[in-house]
């Protein structure tokens, strides 16, 4: 058993992005970070583009370009920041909310089968595991 932690879980998390991405666009029309981009704003409506970029681990131009096909694509509106006219803020449109709520049911599917073949002890530890790596790094 290789036991490069590092390396298994970059490994790991390439794969399964992958795969994830595949099934948004092909089942929903859009990207998996579309997917949690629009989670993202439907808990923090009216979100600064540089608060979801950070959520998402995107640089500007990055969050700048996804953004502005997101809102090309119906997705999202973005409007002017109240306090700083070089910010925009960013909310859900209808198509938006139908994206996230059909979203919902492929990433229950897409866990089921990351969790398939594990105990609850197993998932137990490895959740330990991913959490204590989050807050920790």
């Amino acid at each position: 058993m290789d036991k490069r932690l590092f390396f298994m879980m970059t490994l790991a998390q390439g794969h399964l992005y992958k795969y994830a991405d595949k099934h948004c666009e092909a089942e929903l029309g859009i990207s998996v970070t579309q997917s949690a981009a629009l989670f993202y704003v439907l808990a923090n409506e009216g979100c600064l583009l540089k608060e979801l970029a950070t959520t998402l681990s995107l640089n500007n131009s990055a969050i700048t370009g996804l953004s502005n096909r997101m809102e090309k694509n119906g997705l999202v509106q973005k409007r002017a920041c109240e306090h700083d006219g070089r910010a925009s803020r960013i909310f859900l449109t209808a198509l938006g909310r139908q994206k996230v709520k059909a979203s919902k049911p492929l990433l229950k599917r897409l866990n089921d089968e990351i969790c398939e073949g594990f105990s609850d002890d197993e998932l137990d530890t490895v959740t330990r595991f991913l959490n204590q790596m989050t807050q920790r790094f």
